[in-house]
């Protein structure tokens, strides 16, 4: 009766789920017809980067009315956001050390840390907790990309001279819009509402991201096959570790040491599967594209399953 009753109390957040579930399908069919090949899955992701997520981080700070509680609440958010990175990249270093491969080994710990906390993060965050949730995302984001194009990087770097942290890294789609959002949240919104017609520009422009960015992880799927999805060891652990064991340790840590009003947003942006970044960058640097583009999809699909479960529990600690 419990799991109805939060099913009931949740029902956009499922709704939104099961959503995600139709549009990996979809993606998946147009991977295997050869709608969405390799060359347009790359195009795509492209115009996620470039255009999708930053009008999606910008539109979700200016959205938002300016107040002192809420700038408080988002510097809140950063630093919570910071220290939930350094806290399970210490788990994940601790969990997939033993892997022998040493390029499973990076691209498993780097899925493990960094989650799809934009492209699904966000539509999740709204959902659960409204435009304040977005908000909070927004913000989120700031110490994902940081964490990412410093500490992401220095993990694929192991043994290769190739791959270097530059502070140019530090400058991409994702830092660049989140200081251009917080300045204008800053410097424009105490003191002036932007437009309509530009609110509705942002609007559209950031609803590309979810459903194409779902395309994507459907038609990477499309490239396994069942053996690999399903038959899996390595996959399966990665599955466990990312998006379950992650999660709980995290909302029960936070449980102890009496940080309830965290434990559900906490639940959300751990349990996230893999962010897509990961197959862009395992392109570029040429380390294993095929297995990152498996963990990505795998966890991608289990997180339907896993995600509902996850926040179910936590609900329950924050009750407690």
């Amino acid at each position: 009766m419990q799991f109805i009753e939060f099913i009931a109390q949740f029902t956009e957040f499922f709704n939104l789920i099961l959503a995600f579930f139709i549009l990996l399908i979809v993606g998946f069919v147009a991977g295997k017809t050869k709608i969405v090949d390799s060359v347009a899955s790359k195009k795509l992701s492209a115009l996620i980067i470039k255009i999708g997520q930053p009008a999606l981080i910008i539109n979700s700070l200016i959205k938002m009315e300016y107040s002192a509680e809420k700038l408080s609440l988002g510097f809140q958010t950063l630093l919570f956001g910071f220290a939930v990175h350094i806290f399970v990249a210490v788990l994940a270093f601790v969990a997939f050390r033993g892997f022998k491969n040493l390029d499973e080994q990076k691209l498993t710990e780097f899925a493990a840390i960094f989650g799809n906390v934009g492209f699904l993060g966000i539509p999740i965050l709204k959902s659960l907790f409204g435009d304040t949730g977005e908000f909070m995302g927004a913000f989120f984001i700031v110490s994902f990309n940081v964490f990412l194009w410093t500490w992401g990087i220095m993990i694929l770097a192991r043994k290769r001279d190739d791959i270097k942290l530059t502070p140019k890294k530090l400058l991409n789609f994702g830092t660049v819009p989140c200081f251009i959002g917080f300045m204008l949240y800053l410097c424009c919104r105490p003191f002036f509402a932007f437009p309509t017609f530009v609110m509705k520009s942002f609007d559209f422009t950031a609803s590309i991201c979810t459903p194409i960015s779902m395309f994507i992880i459907g038609a990477l799927l499309a490239t396994c096959t069942f053996k690999q999805i399903f038959c899996s060891g390595k996959i399966y652990y990665l599955c466990a570790v990312k998006l379950i064991i992650v999660p709980l340790i995290a909302c029960a840590f936070l449980k102890l040491i009496g940080l309830d009003d965290w434990i559900l947003f906490a639940a959300a942006v751990t349990s996230m599967p893999c962010a897509t970044t990961l197959t862009m960058l395992a392109e570029l640097y040429d380390i294993n594209p095929r297995y990152s583009a498996q963990a990505v999809g795998t966890t991608s699909l289990f997180s339907v399953v896993t995600m509902p479960c996850v926040m179910f529990l936590a609900q329950k600690l924050v009750e407690l």
